[in-house]
């Protein structure tokens, strides 16, 4: 670019910038229209231009000015403004034009009609506003008087419902109906005396009940802006019993705006806070426990500022969706760089799990140190978490049965679990806990009874191990069968107290689609983290750790009897070649003893043809046998065998099995209430003398 060129560029980019789309004001109209009729009187009178031009032009503006002004439904006021500046500037020029525009009075006078425009213009437009705010007052008020009559007769109704159940004489001084349709929410004042809301919320079920509101819906109070007042939620419509899948928008979130777990009653999402807070989830077996795990790590790996690490000692299938895909090479990205897996780190056996929690320990420890000056200078004991230093969720899949465990190895890790609840909190270090049901033996924990503020309990209509009193102390009116649907629950969360609530169902292929629409928001860890968690997490994806992971299916390339592909089909692992550990050949010699003494049968074979056999014919799954039960509970079984037709007990067989796996009477005592119920066991006698004796041994084995 040439130096004039480049001179041009600069003074045309210089002075004010004018913007000649936007439309006139009082002051830019009246001018315009000023210096218009200036101009065109000066040419009209050095061309001699007729004078009765002007006017037929004025007349026709102030015509068409007063059609358009109708057709918008502008005021009269405004209407004759217009036509008036119109018709007066057309007066002037014709003057001008035939007295000379450049006389004093001339200039004198169109001053004095161009102020007088400005005025008129001012005027009118505040005139049309105040007409359009009045206009639209009128219409909310409108609004309002039918809306108010609806309220009206709820809150009398209400005020005469809490009187006859509660015995209660409330005022109602507000009624909000749900933007979702869904209830309303009643803010009323309780009268003198001491009446606190909690005696309107241990009555909710009557409540409810009186109302006539449908299975699922609800009445609860909760406190109001002061201790005189409460507020109760009525649901009208159960939105609990619809099916919703997760929502689509897959867009960033943070720690600090909250994770979305589910919805409240009134279809509006409930999210957690977990920057301080642990979590603890509970739910039987077909619950949506699972799933409600899912929606949780879905969450956070959609945030920006969070590191997911997944403990599931049940094969890792908690984690397994969010990692194989990517590790497989099954997803691309647009940019085709690859996949990173939805979790940073996924654990399913005891050794990685020991070693993670060790890993969380030491970035703990080595936070504290290390971000030191990063504290002094946000002046708070809370580590700063952000994209470059992000908050780790270590998520524990039935981290409460760990916890309560007595097995002395599972013991390791309950010491860990609780070393990182204790320890890492101010360092963004938290845990998300499930366990299959809110017993005492899960609640009587004081870590978790202190930490885990945020809590969800999924009922699924189960009523057995599931104590909500313990689960959600203080609150009242819970009940198991307000919750029947798979996925619906009670949860509380220290800004909200528990009520009712529903997880998304999150299908496998949104699994896939969050994991890769999310690839590249994963935060990477900290320097000084890493650091810490050194090669045990740098090498956590390496082939040798990951191996357990594609070893969970295994199927024959040759074959087309899999329509759902490798991971639907069979794997008889039990039958492959394996390394056996001292507490599987503990429990072979067992068998072994076993079947040399009692001539017991391998299990259902294939009879061969010929040979005289009359068993029955099917697949041979014998080398299965107990593969899902642990050495202790294998050895369990093995003496109740051994015991004979006498049969034995839970302490017999607890002490026998004592000093080889530490096993108690109680974790016995389940293991024969399981065997009695699949049949493999049957219970001789009551009380002291009740004994159990294994099915082979009974009349009908």
């Amino acid at each position: 670019m040439s130096a004039t060129a480049t001179a041009k560029h600069k003074q045309q980019g210089s002075g004010p910038v004018l913007d000649w789309s936007a439309g006139h004001g009082p002051v830019t109209g009246a001018l315009s229209a000023t210096t218009g009729a200036f101009a065109l009187a000066t040419t009209g009178a050095a061309t001699a231009m007729p004078p009765g031009w002007v006017l037929a032009a004025g007349a026709a503006g102030a015509l068409g000015h007063t059609i358009a002004g109708i057709r918008v439904r502008n005021a009269g006021r405004t209407l004759a403004t217009r036509a008036a500046s119109w018709l007066v500037g057309a007066g002037w020029t014709t003057w001008a034009m035939t007295n000379g525009p450049l006389t004093w009075a001339a200039l004198g006078s169109l001053a004095t009609i161009g102020v007088g425009i400005g005025a008129a213009a001012r005027s009118a437009a505040l005139f049309e506003e105040a007409r359009e705010d009045e206009a639209d007052a009128a219409e909310q008020r409108t609004i309002a008087a039918e809306l108010s009559a609806e309220r009206r007769a709820i809150a009398a109704e209400w005020v005469d419902r809490i009187q006859r159940v509660c015995s209660i004489t409330v005022r109602v001084v507000g009624v909000e109906m749900w933007e979702t349709g869904a209830g309303f929410s009643l803010d009323a004042e309780l009268p003198a005396g001491g009446a606190t809301w909690n005696r309107i919320a241990s009555e909710s079920p009557r409540l409810s009940a009186d109302a006539r509101l449908p299975h699922g819906c609800t009445a609860t109070a909760g406190p109001g802006i002061h201790q005189g007042r409460v507020i109760i939620d009525v649901t009208t419509v159960n939105v609990l019993e619809e099916v919703r899948n997760y929502p689509s928008d897959y867009g960033p979130l943070s720690v600090h705006t909250g994770i979305p777990w589910g919805y409240r009653t009134n279809a509006e999402e409930i999210r957690a806070y977990l920057r301080e807070q642990c979590a603890l989830i509970v739910g039987p077996t077909g619950s949506g426990k699972t799933n409600m795990v899912h929606n949780i790590l879905a969450g956070f790996a959609r945030a920006e500022d969070i590191l997911t690490w997944v403990i599931d000692l049940n094969a890792g299938s908690a984690g397994l969706p969010w990692v194989l895909p990517a590790l497989n090479g099954e997803l691309t990205r647009e940019d085709g760089k690859p996949v990173r897996p939805g979790v940073d780190w996924l654990a399913g056996t005891y050794d990685e799990a020991l070693t993670m929690l060790d890993a969380a320990v030491r970035v703990a420890k080595q936070r504290k140190m290390g971000y030191q000056d990063v504290l002094s200078k946000a002046n708070t004991d809370l580590l700063p978490i952000s994209p470059r230093i992000p908050q780790i969720m270590l998520v524990v899949d039935e981290g409460a049965e760990i916890l309560a465990s007595t097995d002395r190895q599972i013991r390791k890790l309950a010491e860990k679990l609780t070393e990182v609840i204790r320890i890492a909190r101010a360092m963004g270090v938290r845990t998300v806990i499930t366990a299959l049901g809110a017993t005492g033996s899960v609640l009587n924990n004081l870590m978790i009874r202190r930490e885990a503020k945020v809590r969800a309990a999924l009922t699924g209509g189960e009523t057995e191990g599931m104590d909500l009193s313990k689960m959600f102390p203080g609150s009242r009116g819970l009940r198991v069968d307000q919750a029947p649907h798979k996925g619906a629950g009670f949860m509380s969360t220290p800004e909200s107290p528990a009520a009712l609530f529903k997880s998304w169902r999150i299908l496998p292929n949104q699994i896939r689609e969050i994991t890769a629409a999310t690839s590249d928001r994963h935060p990477k860890l900290d320097d000084v983290s890493a650091k810490a968690a050194g090669p045990a997490y740098a090498r956590r994806w390496d082939a040798e750790r990951t191996a357990w992971m594609r070893e969970q299916v295994a199927y024959d390339d040759s074959t087309d009897a899999e329509p759902y592909g490798p991971a639907s089909a069979l794997r008889l692992s039990a039958l492959s070649e394996q390394r056996e550990s001292p507490e599987d050949a503990l429990a072979r010699r067992f068998r072994e003893e076993i079947d040399a003494q009692f001539g017991t049968a391998p299990g259902p074979s294939i009879p061969v043809e010929g040979n005289g056999s009359d068993q029955p014919a099917g697949l041979n799954l014998s080398a299965l046998r107990g593969e899902q039960d642990s050495p202790a509970q294998q050895a369990a079984l093995a003496a109740l065998l051994a015991a004979g037709r006498d049969g034995t007990g839970a302490s017999a067989i607890a002490r026998a099995l004592a000093d080889a796996y530490g096993t108690t009477r109680q974790t016995v005592v389940g293991w024969l209430k399981t065997w009695m119920r699949d049949g493999t066991a049957v219970r001789v006698g009551e009380g002291t003398k009740a004994r159990y004796v294994h099915r082979s041994h009974t009349a009908d084995g």
